[in-house]
């Protein structure tokens, strides 16, 4: 048996309308986000923006972010450089099982 889309953290389920009443934000937030790169969902065959659960969680914390006072450049930065990190460390637990 396949497992449902309901069950895959990776499945563009969501619709913009969605996650802005999720989140209680704006659409036109979610739109500036996708806009600069810093969460770019994907797109239904008729256009229309489509987040992952992983998508929700990213804009959650993006919010708190943005509570604490800070900017969407300082925040793409952020991600980035735990993105780095990230890959930094599985490289390092790769080459320890070597």
């Amino acid at each position: 048996m396949q497992p449902l889309a309901l069950d895959d953290d990776y499945a563009p389920l969501y619709t913009i309308g969605q996650v802005a009443g999720m989140l209680d934000v704006q659409p036109a937030f979610l739109r500036r986000l996708d806009s600069e790169e810093v969460v770019q969902p994907a797109r239904s065959d008729g256009g229309q923006r489509r987040y992952t659960r992983q998508e929700v969680r990213k804009v959650e914390r993006i919010v708190a972010l943005t509570g604490e006072g800070m900017t969407i450049a300082g925040i793409r930065r952020i991600l980035l450089l735990e993105a780095q990190v990230l890959d930094l460390q599985r490289q390092v637990a790769e080459l320890r099982t070597r």
